[in-house]
Formats: structure tokens, sequence, C-alpha cells
């Protein structure tokens, strides 16, 4: 939250940080990555793999193919062309899923993944944030007194994140001046705050385009990104060096510190740490790396664990 650059600790509008279509501005997982890789694999999968773990790996690409494109639905020839698989194999996937309740049809020739697939997600998702409270609590004690919070992806949108714990003390945060507009409103949208321009930064670009496209909030702070070019920029910098700072970027006279929680090679959240701008007119490398301690830690929570085969 607060006005905004990501890591050098310099204003927003001098920063204007690189393009998501940059070096490092290709956030992991976008549809153009995804599709050279695909084809690439194309003859292993669609020729020389005939086993059954050949079709079930075909299987999971079109699933993974339908998160990765974004949208609501696609069809066959769409999904062909992102995994270097026949069109007829796809065909085949999606109608076997249909029975299967892992795919619906929506229209002549366009599916979607079922909400059985959120179902799934849920359950991978159980318990796995049961020590959330105490990664927080640590940060907040090792920032002198910072606040702590924790924002996910929505589960519901994922161009929307959601605060679903923190660790701030006996404070008030209505005395802080946070109201639950501050909350609901500005905070939830990924173009605003560090901590939402971290998650952003990871995104596929079919989703970051989506988020540019959409108006800045009205209640945001004064260092807010405004421009959808230094935003980009932004995103870029979060990459390359693993962490966000805001200057009263959500709300005025308040900077912070973020870093990315990643699960299994995706962003699945951010660490915020928030201090007033009379206390932290910078974030000193102390809270960067507190910050980017309780990210990593959260993100160990969430990765996945060796089977007893590979052990």
């Amino acid at each position: 939250m607060g006005n905004s650059t990501t890591a050098s600790g310099a204003s927003a509008a001098a920063d204007a940080p690189a393009s998501a279509s940059g070096t490092t501005a290709m956030a992991p997982g976008t549809p153009g990555r995804a599709r050279n890789t695909r084809q690439t694999s194309k003859g292993a999968s669609a020729g020389s793999r005939t086993s059954g773990s050949g079709h079930a790996e075909r299987v999971f690409l079109v699933q993974t193919a339908f998160a990765e494109l974004g949208g609501s639905a696609h069809g066959p020839g769409e999904i062909a062309e992102f995994t270097g698989l026949d069109d007829s194999v796809v065909y085949r996937i999606l109608q076997s899923g249909i029975y299967q309740r892992i795919f619906e049809r929506v229209d002549r020739g366009l599916y979607r993944l079922r909400t059985s697939a959120a179902q799934l997600a849920f359950t991978a998702l159980d318990h796995r944030l049961d020590g959330a409270q105490t990664v927080l609590r640590e940060l907040r004690m090792a920032t002198d007194g910072g606040l702590a919070f924790l924002y996910m992806v929505a589960p519901f949108s994922g161009a929307q994140r959601q605060c679903i714990d923190m660790a701030v003390g006996d404070s008030d945060l209505a005395e802080l001046g946070m109201t639950p507009r501050d909350v609901l409103s500005v905070t939830r949208s990924l173009r605003t705050g560090a901590s939402g321009r971290t998650i952003l930064a990871y995104l596929p670009e079919v989703t970051q385009q989506r988020v540019l496209a959409e108006p800045v909030p009205d209640q945001a702070g004064p260092g807010v990104y405004r421009d959808n070019g230094a935003l980009l920029e932004s995103l870029a910098e979060v990459r390359d060096l693993g962490y966000a700072l805001g200057y009263e970027e959500c709300m005025a006279g308040w900077n912070s510190c973020a870093a990315p929680i990643m699960w299994d090679g995706s962003i699945m959240g951010a660490v915020l740490l928030l201090k007033l701008k009379s206390v932290m007119p910078v974030a000193p490398d102390s809270v960067i790396e507190a910050t980017k301690e309780a990210a990593a830690e959260l993100s160990r929570y969430g990765a996945a664990r060796p089977t007893a085969d590979h052990v």
C-alpha cells in the first residue's frame, strides 16, 4: 500500500519500471511462452508416446490450457494450437471430459472447465496456511511493529486479491485511517499497492492486460501508478528483484514492502509489510529481507513434497 516504486525507493512517477514484453517482462506461464514449449514437444507427446501415461499427459495439457489461455471458453482448435496436440486428440479429450465432469460445453464448439475444478483447488489448498499467523507475527516483530498482511489471489477471480490474515497487534485499523472501503475496494485491485503489483507481476500476460484495462480505484493513494507503461515496467522490476516497494499507493501516509508467495511455480499471493511514511520514509534492507523471508516461508508451505517413489 503507500506511494509507489517497486524496489528503488524513488517515486512512482520517476521509476516508470519495464514492459511485460521485455527480457524479464513475460510472466511465467504466459500463453506465448507456453505455446512455444508445447509445440516443440509435439512429436514426443503425440507421436512416440502411445502408453497410458502419454494419454494422461495430454489430458493434463488440455486442462492446463484452459488456465493459461484465460477467458471463459475455448474451442478445440485454439487449445490444439496452444498445446501442440492434434485437433482430433483435443476433441476426444474434451468429449471424454464432459462425461467425467471435468469440462462442459457452453456453446457450439466452445468448452470450459466445470466448477468442480474449483473444488479440487480448494481441496489442494486445505490446511496449507495453518501456520500463516505465526509467520506474520514474526514478521511484525522483525520489523519493529510493522503491520503484516497476507494477501492471496481471490478464489473466484484471478484478477483480484483478498486479505485472508493479518498481524497488527492491538492496532485498530480504523484509528490508523484504514476504512472498510480501503480493504474492500482499493486493496482488492491488483494494479494498486505493493502486494497487488507483486501478484500481478507473475500472472499470465492475458490477465495483466485485463487488469491494465481497469480504472484506478477512486480512493487510491497519491503514489498509485496511473500510467500503464510505468506499471508494466514496475512488474518487470518486481520479477527482477523478487519484491516490490510501495509509497503511498493505496493510502496517503503509508509505505509498504511486499514479496511473492509461489506454490509449485505459480503465484498464489503476497506478504505485505506496512508502515507509516513518517516512520518508514524508505524501506530499509532489514524490512525487505524480513518480508522476503516471510514470503519464502509461506511458499515452502505450499511446495510439493516428494512422494515415497522419489525419496
